[in-house]
């Protein structure tokens, strides 16, 4: 195969950022703010020679939240592959602005040395590159520095004019040394054929193979339904051998950080645990301040769905907190029906009694936290709309946390009470296995 150089016609594709902020109802959300955003970016896909985009503000990555990886080695297979699931991302509902990193094509001028040919008039490939390469693609031949001490390199090449048309490069005359020390002039269009061709704007590679990406972005969706649907729709169709598809950005931060998170709210609850079992100097006591726990989620679930969020990071972080939020109220009053207890009351009474003495400060704890938690869950202020989930989703479990322990703890420590009085009985009427004599 005769060897090939490429080089770019155009320079490459400018750039151009900026942010539009939009003054709306704050009940309206953000789908309001994000009809607006994409009622611009449609009329800026009507302007040719422009490649549009919406961006989140604040977002970590800088790209799109969903991005999924093509890997494989033949960069035709993997366009046909991409082309496959792009056509299939842009049909899901929820999906938009699905782009393929092999989208921006450019235009290149590409050379087949022909060797035999070269060889015959003293030319060899190394030589043609070094030469042709510079004034096509250019070279740095020196930097200038500025008033503000910043280097620039100063590249050298071919005009444009000696650029744009692929017939120009082909008059450009090659210095070479015939054996006999004679110094000829050879036509660049003599020893290689010259055509435009199209090539991607760029290579990208992940795990030492080449990658392309599809990006998306989800409107109106949650990140993970939005992935969940990808993937089922995509599972049809078949990869050939070696290809295989992996995640990335914000969706690749989701399930690793919902794993991270999962495994917090677990060490979470054990050490709750570990804590209440050293105060009550008993392991079946916590178990009936603890019931408080699943009791928050019932909140935490109708508080998100009624408001329209969903169980995202932010809300996972706001469940964390209300392990250790909720469990105070039970403890209240677990802990001072059991020093009723020890002053000689019987178990009803002293439950009652401590229902009674302790619902004004249960009350007044929680109460406070909700009207702290108050000026973000309204999303006051610049870039609050991405904490709101948490606060929300923590206001949501202390209301039925707080109504439900009342009722909820009280009948889960008699039942363990007396669960535990049952079993100590039932051990003690066993009959004892007497010795048989010799």
């Amino acid at each position: 195969m005769a060897p090939q150089l490429g080089s770019s016609f155009f320079t490459p594709y400018d750039r151009a950022e900026f942010q539009v902020e939009f003054t709306s109802d704050p009940d309206a959300g953000l789908s309001e703010t994000e009809g607006s955003a994409r009622e611009i970016l449609t009329m800026m896909k009507n302007i040719s020679g422009i490649i549009s985009s919406i961006g989140e503000v604040g977002n970590m990555h800088g790209t799109a939240p969903i991005n999924l990886n093509i890997k494989g080695d033949n960069l035709d297979e993997l366009k046909r592959i991409s082309e496959s699931y792009k056509q299939i991302m842009s049909r899901i509902p929820g999906v938009v602005d699905v782009t393929s990193s092999l989208d921006q094509d450019k235009t290149e001028i590409r050379l087949e040395v022909d060797r035999a040919r070269a060889t015959d008039v003293g030319l060899s490939t190394a030589q043609i590159v070094e030469t042709i390469g510079p004034l096509i693609g250019g070279r740095a031949a020196t930097t200038y520095e500025d008033t503000d001490g910043d280097a620039y390199d100063v590249r050298v090449r071919l005009p444009d004019v000696g650029r744009q048309d692929s017939s120009q490069p082909g008059r450009l005359m090659l210095l070479s040394v015939r054996a006999d020390d004679r110094w000829i002039l050879v036509p660049l269009s003599d020893v290689v054929r010259l055509h435009r061709d199209i090539s991607p704007a760029r290579i990208q590679r992940l795990d030492l193979r080449r990658r392309v990406t599809l990006s998306a972005k989800n409107i109106d969706v949650s990140l993970g339904d939005a992935v969940k649907a990808i993937q089922e729709k995509t599972a049809a169709i078949p990869l050939p051998p070696g290809y295989a598809i992996s995640w990335s950005g914000e969706a690749e931060d989701m399930v690793e950080t919902f794993q991270y998170i999962f495994e917090a709210l677990a060490l979470a609850v054990i050490l709750i645990y570990l804590i209440l079992a050293a105060q009550f100097e008993s392991f079946l006591a916590p178990f009936a301040t603890m019931i408080s726990l699943p009791l928050s989620l019932v909140g935490m679930v109708v508080m998100l769905y009624f408001t329209g969020n969903t169980l995202n990071i932010m809300s996972l972080i706001g469940l964390i907190m209300l392990m250790g939020l909720v469990t105070k109220n039970a403890i209240l009053l677990v802990d001072y029906a059991r020093v009723l207890q020890e002053r000689g009351q019987d178990r009803f009474n002293a439950l009652v009694e401590s229902g009674k003495t302790r619902l004004r400060p249960i009350l007044m704890t929680t109460l406070a936290m909700i009207f702290g938690m108050l000026p973000l869950t309204l999303a006051l202020g610049p870039g609050a709309e991405m904490r709101v989930p948490m606060a929300r989703a923590v206001i949501g479990g202390l209301i039925t946390s707080t109504l439900l322990t009342l009722v909820m703890v009280p009948v889960v420590y008699t039942l363990l009470e007396d669960g535990l009085a049952w079993f100590g009985r039932s051990k003690s009427s066993q009959p004892a296995h007497n010795g048989v004599a010799r």
